[in-house]
């Protein structure tokens, strides 16, 4: 079945003016977060030994927002995805497009257990992508063909120039190996985690990394898309405006208010984004596939952010879900 992400890169690559718009549910918390990747349980039918819940759980929300639909891209862990990709073969018929994250850097790793995140980011990948691609390090072509052949790569500048040189040089080698086995990837720029000396301007910063360290990549070798902080408008339409054929997602961070989670992909839409990747602001929602629906509506232009928020309480209610937050509250934005 024809991917919805391959057409719409492809229409959004061909016109910058397109309306398409990418949504990604990241659901590789497993690769930094640990116990708490697949999210708090909210209600008594979640059984649990603690307060998050299994990665069986996990697992089967993945299931249902692929089967859904509305989503564009699944993003999972190289273990979640030999299990829902290579065995289960949930993809096959879905319109769906399966992806893992590709390296894990020290910064994402275990989360509030750790203390990493403090620390300069240090490059890593835990995976090959032959093991990405079909679970084993000898890949045939059949079997290349039945597995992912989409990675998210991360890379953390820190203005530390032993540090970043060392995580360009891996992501040059990752780009090599990548291109000849043909795997291709979106490119994630998080913001400093650990800067050398405090930085005046950190949008500027991200913006001036990413197209430096893109200008000497070829086209065959290049990221399809960005993920990226959303830092406002301004930096947002200056990173647009400096290329065009540059395709620019953001990401979600911690999950906030529901209006938190659509304003943010309505304003950096309108101000020149064309995908966002979602993870805890989906997997803390108080039911996914109602949040999804709400957030491709969003993300389609068929909704403004607070009717899209007084609309997925409706649903809420009408399933007798119980909101985590009363609808006045959560028509709050706290996140820009």
């Amino acid at each position: 079945m024809q991917k919805t992400f391959d057409e719409k890169i492809k229409r959004i690559r061909n016109d910058s003016s397109c309306r398409d718009f990418i949504l990604a549910d990241a659901k590789d918390g497993d690769m930094g977060l640990g116990l708490a990747a697949p999210g708090i349980v909210l209600s008594k039918e979640e059984k649990s030994a603690s307060s998050f819940r299994t990665l069986q759980m996990y697992r089967q929300a993945m299931r249902d927002v692929t089967q859904q639909g509305l989503v564009d891209i699944m993003l999972m862990s190289v273990s979640s995805s030999e299990q829902l990709t290579l065995k289960e073969r949930v993809f096959e018929g879905s319109a769906v497009t399966p992806a893992v994250r590709a390296n894990d850097t020290s910064d994402i790793w275990c989360g509030d257990s750790g203390i990493y995140s403090s620390q300069a980011s240090r490059p890593f990948r835990t995976t090959t992508l032959a093991h990405a691609q079909c679970g084993k390090i000898n890949c045939d072509p059949v079997e290349k063909e039945n597995g992912v052949d989409l990675g998210l790569y991360s890379i953390t500048f820190n203005n530390d120039v032993e540090r970043d040189h060392e995580a360009l040089e891996r992501y040059r080698d990752f780009r090599i190996e990548a291109e000849r086995v043909g795997f291709r990837h979106f490119l994630e720029v998080f913001a400093p985690n650990a800067p050398v000396a405090p930085i005046e301007d950190v949008p500027r910063f991200v913006n001036d990394c990413i197209v430096r360290t893109l200008a000497g990549v070829p086209e065959v070798s290049r990221p399809l898309f960005l993920k990226m902080p959303y830092f406002g408008p301004a930096a947002m339409e200056a990173l647009v405006h400096y290329d065009e054929t540059l395709v620019v997602g953001i990401l979600g961070g911690s999950s906030g208010t529901t209006h938190d989670a659509f304003r943010m992909l309505w304003e950096a839409k309108k101000y020149g984004a064309r995908a966002a990747l979602f993870g805890r602001k989906i997997n803390n929602s108080e039911d996914q596939l109602t949040f999804v629906k709400f957030l491709r509506a969003v993300a389609d232009d068929q909704l403004e952010p607070s009717e899209a928020v007084k609309a997925y309480h409706g649903e809420l209610a009408k399933q007798q879900i119980a909101p985590i937050r009363a609808l006045q509250e959560d028509l709050a934005v706290t996140q820009l």
